[in-house]
């Protein structure tokens, strides 16, 4: 079975992935890891991200940057969401995260185009989703607790620049696939949006 969970930042979608995983014991892939990784790439070989040569070069990254806690900093997801917009990462990327899919067994992804691109025959596909104001909550709050000095205004602005970058480019734009189930996790706990997910999924594995 194939799962794809898909949505915007700080929506929830990875812990929601992760649950998923656990609840069906299936592996679970980050996608957004993979363009993390490329970002870090960029920054490290002193590239520059808007250029598209430049983050494909990047796309030939050593796998234990995977490892690297660092991809988490918020500045990693802001190279990460440019980065993404060029077809021809996605398409170095691309095969990469369909052989994980599609693994004996199956999987659990999460992402924003694994619905529509990486898995659109999935089983189970759900869209994850917040308003940006309390994303923003969410993402300020984990930033602080790991030393960051950013204020809301600024988590605000990044997430609602994210947004506009990830929903409007060309290639593989953030959109929920036609077939996937939405999840507002707004005003969610964790543990509802995860018990919502395991219901969301097992109602159409009995569709």
């Amino acid at each position: 079975m194939i799962i794809a969970v898909d949505g915007p930042a700080a929506s929830g979608k990875g812990t929601i992935a992760k649950a998923l995983a656990r609840h069906y014991r299936l592996p679970h892939l980050d996608t957004g890891l993979l363009y993390r990784a490329v970002g870090a790439t960029v920054a490290r070989l002193e590239l520059d991200p808007t250029k598209e040569a430049d983050a494909v070069a990047a796309c030939d990254f050593d796998e234990l940057t995977l490892a690297d806690p660092a991809l988490r900093d918020d500045d990693m997801g802001k190279l990460a969401s440019i980065v993404s917009a060029h077809p021809l990462v996605r398409a170095a990327l691309l095969q990469r995260q369909k052989r994980f899919a599609h693994q004996e067994g199956g999987a659990v992804l999460d992402g924003r185009d694994i619905g529509t691109v990486i898995a659109p025959d999935a089983q189970a596909k759900l869209f994850v989703r917040a308003t940006p104001t309390i994303r923003a909550r969410r993402r300020h709050n984990e930033l602080l607790s790991r030393g960051s000095t950013a204020s809301f205004d600024q988590v605000l602005g990044d997430i609602r620049a994210r947004d506009q970058r990830d929903s409007s480019r060309a290639a593989a734009p953030l959109v929920p696939a036609s077939d996937a189930a939405l999840l507002d996790t707004s005003f969610l706990s964790i543990e509802a949006s995860i018990e919502k997910a395991i219901a969301l999924v097992e109602a159409r594995r009995g569709g």
